[in-house]
């Protein structure tokens, strides 16, 4: 029988790195020193704050947006040097492409909308790290937004969360900065209130 999950405190944080065709590597000019980062030095951490400004900045160079190979077929993605050690894409969506539910561990993050309009939507819920296969969540957690050209947004830790390209005819094109740098994603399937974890992805499995 399904856990039963309330609401907690919302955590506002990103997509994970898509599981598509395209990787290259783009170093990209970050608004925080770009020198290694320890994990171990909280201070030298970039915040979510840091993260979101980046995202917004990357999104509206327009010569890099433009340098993202589209693919009609799937979505496709460039590695960027994000500030302080954040790891950050570039992402391409076609029509009607999305990531499924998933979660991003104890990373915050930010995502802005370069091209296009995306739709986030949320579970403002923190989930069990542990321990279960199914829960039926309450009500009043879901939380859904439509971020256009130029918007974004900030989101801390243990954010669960699908992004959607609901565009029938438009590609859309993405921003996204984690940090500390995605240690696994959580993915999960939904059927009305029930959520269940599908699978566990490690940066290997997306790199």
């Amino acid at each position: 029988m399904p856990q039963h999950v309330s609401s907690l405190p919302p955590a506002l944080p990103p997509s994970p790195a898509p599981a598509s065709a395209v990787s290259v590597s783009v170093s990209v000019p970050a608004s925080a020193p770009a020198s290694a980062v320890s994990v171990s030095v909280p201070a030298s951490a970039p915040t979510s704050a840091e993260l979101l400004d980046f995202v917004r900045r990357t999104a509206a160079d327009q010569a890099l947006v433009d340098s993202l190979p589209l693919d009609p077929e799937g979505r496709t993605w460039v590695r960027l040097d994000g500030p302080g050690g954040s790891e950050a894409w570039l992402i391409g969506w076609p029509p009607g492409t999305g990531t499924g539910w998933h979660d991003h561990a104890e990373s915050l993050g930010a995502f802005a909308t370069a091209r296009g309009t995306l739709t986030e939507n949320a579970l403002a819920v923190r989930l069990p790290a542990s321990g279960w296969k199914t829960l039926e969540l309450a009500d009043g957690l879901d939380r859904s937004r439509r971020l256009s050209e130029g918007t974004g947004r900030a989101f801390g830790r243990h954010h669960v969360h699908e992004v959607l390209n609901e565009s029938t005819d438009t590609h859309a094109v993405s921003v996204h900065a984690y940090y500390p740098p995605l240690p696994l994603i959580r993915r999960f399937s939904r059927t009305g209130a029930v959520l269940r974890l599908e699978q566990v992805e490690r940066p290997e499995d997306w790199q």
